[in-house]
């Protein structure tokens, strides 16, 4: 991710407001991908994040270059590469002791309750309808009928939403000159 920085501008700052100016790279700067590059399908492809992916390494598969991992964290809308990117399993269960003490308590502590609205199914032409719950009270819990309800422990939820991120889009090598290109006019400047 340092690679990203390269190209930014420096400027005169002084840290402590004493006057003693230092060249620093400007951070504030920025550049964004697109709406209509990253909503368009042609442009990117959607790829699973395994356990042993990092940002650097997916760069590396896809585009033979570990520092455009850059793009691959821009194009996701991933600002912090540590809690955005999904963890591994041995991180994840470090998260889930520093929440709950230990995977266990993580395993058998409620997080919500939901009501079910309707279960996953698959219509005659193969489209996939997915299951949809809301998340109710207690009290309302305790009135559904137990075909209708399910406890979401708090293991499940945050692996449920790390399994989320694991759904990211590549952006299609063919643009990514493009992209470096525009990057390169934008600070240059």
């Amino acid at each position: 991710m340092s690679f990203y920085f390269e190209n930014f501008p420096e400027v005169n700052y002084s840290l402590k407001k004493n006057f003693n100016f230092e060249l620093l790279t400007n951070v504030t700067v920025r550049f964004k991908i697109r709406e209509v590059i990253k909503n368009n399908a042609l442009v990117f492809y959607e790829y699973n994040v395994r356990d042993d992916d990092r940002p650097d390494i997916v760069a590396t598969k896809y585009y033979g270059d570990p520092t455009l991992d850059w793009l691959i964290l821009m194009t996701n809308d991933m600002i912090d590469p540590y809690y955005d990117w999904p963890l591994n399993y041995l991180n994840f269960n470090n998260y889930m002791k520093s929440l709950y003490g230990s995977v266990a308590s993580a395993k058998t502590s409620i997080y919500e309750y939901r009501q079910i609205l309707n279960q996953q199914s698959v219509l005659f032409d193969g489209t996939i309808v997915p299951k949809r719950t809301i998340v109710v009270d207690l009290n309302t819990f305790n009135s559904l009928p137990a075909a209708s309800r399910e406890t979401i422990y708090g293991y499940n939820y945050y692996e449920e939403e790390n399994n989320k991120k694991r759904r990211i889009k590549i952006i299609d090598k063919e643009f990514v000159s493009i992209i470096l290109n525009e990057v390169e006019n934008i600070f240059s400047r």
